[in-house]
């Protein structure tokens, strides 16, 4: 990984550990520190590689956004995730930020079984899901389930990013 890589790698975990550190404490990412992290993905992008640079910025912006907005639509995460994945994009080319999301995702669900797990709810949980699968409907979690309560995704987002960005060589 050159020089170039490594400060563009850093910065974006950086950018990634102010996002988790505001929704541990806030509950939501601020649309300011994705906006700066977008322009700052984009003309990074644009400077280390032209216009092919600005092509994999956004359309890494893009591939993020894309990504993520399915599960905005159905209730399972926040608009803020869904920009934060955006932004991460941006720092990608779009094959990275493919393989980001989709670690991204897969944190997400092994973090969401942690809680449940941790949280003696399991078998709460899995009856629900014997209860849908059954009744071929959804049944919205108990009141006192913990999987109905929201959690900071932005968690998800910086641990698959750390894993596609030191697992997969950078820049594809």
């Amino acid at each position: 990984m050159g020089g170039v890589q490594m400060f563009a790698v850093a910065l974006l975990l950086g950018l990634l550990g102010i996002a988790v550190v505001n929704d541990l404490r806030n509950h939501r990412i601020p649309n300011l520190l994705v906006l700066l992290g977008l322009v700052l993905g984009v003309v990074g992008q644009s400077y280390a590689s032209g216009l092919i640079g600005l092509g994999h910025a956004l359309l890494g912006m893009l591939v993020g956004f894309a990504i993520f907005l399915p599960m905005y639509a159905v209730g399972g995460m926040a608009a803020g995730d869904v920009k934060l994945m955006a932004m991460v994009g941006a720092f990608l080319t779009p094959y990275d930020a493919l393989w980001a999301s989709f670690f991204s995702l897969i944190a997400g669900g092994a973090c969401g079984l942690l809680i449940v797990l941790l949280r003696g709810q399991a078998l709460q949980t899995l009856g629900r899901y014997w209860l849908m699968l059954r009744a071929r409907a959804y049944f919205s979690p108990a009141a006192d389930e913990v999987a109905g309560k929201p959690f900071p995704y932005s968690i998800a987002v910086l641990l698959g990013t750390l894993t596609s960005v030191f697992w997969l060589p950078f820049g594809h």
